[in-house]
């Protein structure tokens, strides 16, 4: 399975490269390559290779992947022209994360990264973020889901900006509940309006995790359990305890239905929806480009949870700027993160290169009448989980997606989630 999560607020882009912005006296274009790691879900596009750009040569350098560097050069120019600094924002097409970290510790790196936050715990693993201070108003004008996301270990490391999450898409023509509030609504509505398929929801040979959560959530499993203080502790692996297992009895059910499949993957599930032959489809705000190219009169909302179980709680994801703890100009980082802090101006002048549901309220609130779908999603993600930023998640990807994918396929639920746990745990501790 693809085992990170390619979030639509990752998406890499297809061109290296290096824009270098100045301000008062200008600067030289300084050439480069580009690399970022795309992160996961399956159905959200891919990266091509790149190699990491050599330092340019500013008093503000910022990392990112083309999609992202593209909409903040802009808007870092004009804040560099207003403090009187140059800023150079660099394309890292390929594996940013790994780059960065690469470079940060030998010193050559950049002073701020752009990414989404469940890079968090490996970053200050590696110690090459430092924490942010956000200002006093942050809790009032930021949704709680991008301040809770950039909190680790009870400090703060990144200014949020924008959220993505999963949601249900429905196509009015094929249901009678284009807002099913729950799975088996959903599951009757679509049979009755005679859909080829119910839903179009990525599982592959492989699995899906990432887009399996709100399922498996809804049902009572869960990733790792808490601490005293809050935090996530990965000693206590809930896949193979009692949730998981309900879990995977329920995606027993759906797969010996038809709801569930392994022939419908991160290849042709928006496909699939788009084509007509599915009433419903799981996905991001990455397959709206092609639903609304498709022309056809469709809902969105909530994905659904069990009838008489838990609510679904599908993963938020989170991009954020980070200040770099090896950066050769750490005041200037900060400077700049209290500025995208402190106020929507700069994610303003970011969104219309890159249309990324925003965490700050008042943005959100300007945006609702021209961009509802992208705001309806960031409203959405309130109910959401961040992903784990805490490096075992890494462990949890493909035993469980492997695990989800066999039970739908008709495995025995509690054998393999209790494999898949023993599997998790013993990546863990060793």
């Amino acid at each position: 399975m693809q085992i990170r999560r390619q979030s639509f607020l990752a998406l890499s882009g297809i061109a290296a490269g290096t824009t270098l912005l100045a301000a008062c006296g200008g600067g030289d274009e300084t050439a480069g390559g580009g690399a970022n790691d795309a992160g996961g879900a399956s159905d959200a596009g891919g990266a091509e290779e790149g190699a990491a750009p050599a330092r340019a040569d500013a008093d503000l350098v910022i990392w990112t992947d083309e999609e992202k560097a593209v909409s903040l050069e802009e808007p870092a120019a004009a804040w560099g022209k207003a403090n009187d600094l140059t800023v150079a924002v660099q394309i890292v097409a390929d594996d940013l994360q790994g780059n960065f970290v690469t470079a940060d510790q030998a010193g050559n790196g950049p002073d701020m990264i752009v990414a989404a936050h469940d890079w968090i715990g490996n970053l200050v693993q590696n110690g090459s973020i430092s924490p942010v201070q956000l200002p006093g108003s942050a809790a009032e004008d930021i949704a709680p889901i991008g301040i809770e996301a950039v909190t680790y270990d009870g400090q703060t490391y990144g200014v949020p900006y924008a959220v993505e999450t999963l949601v249900l898409f429905a196509n009015k023509a094929l249901t009678d509940a284009p807002e099913p509030k729950t799975v088996e609504e959903m599951v009757e509505a679509a049979t009755a309006g005679g859909a080829d398929n119910v839903l179009a929801l990525p599982v592959g040979e492989q699995g899906d995790a990432y887009h399996m959560e709100a399922f498996y959530t809804s049902a009572g499993g869960y990733l790792f359990g808490k601490d005293s203080e809050g935090s996530l502790d990965p000693s206590d692996v809930g896949v193979g305890q009692e949730g998981s297992i309900t879990a995977g009895e329920k995606l027993k059910e759906l797969g010996e239905s038809g709801v569930l499949s392994t022939s419908i993957t991160g290849d042709n599930a928006i496909s699939l929806f788009t084509d007509g032959k599915a009433a419903y489809l799981v996905s991001g705000p990455w397959a709206l480009e092609d639903i609304r190219t498709a022309e056809f009169d469709y809902a969105m909302s909530a994905v659904p949870g069990f009838e008489g179980l838990d609510p679904a709680v599908p993963f938020a994801g989170v991009n954020a700027f980070y200040v770099a703890a090896g950066g050769k100009n750490p005041a200037f980082a900060q400077q700049f993160a209290t500025a995208v802090a402190s106020s929507p101006d700069i994610v303003e002048q970011m969104f219309p290169k890159n249309e990324l549901p925003p965490v700050n309220l008042e943005l959100q609130k300007k945006l609702a009448e021209d961009f509802p779908e992208i705001v309806k999603i960031a409203e959405l993600a309130a109910d959401g989980d961040p992903m784990p930023a805490i490096p075992e998640m890494a462990a949890i990807w493909q035993p469980l997606g492997q695990a989800q994918a066999n039970i739908v396929g008709g495995a025995d639920p509690e054998s393999t989630m209790v494999s898949a746990g023993e599997e998790i745990t013993s990546q863990i501790s060793g």
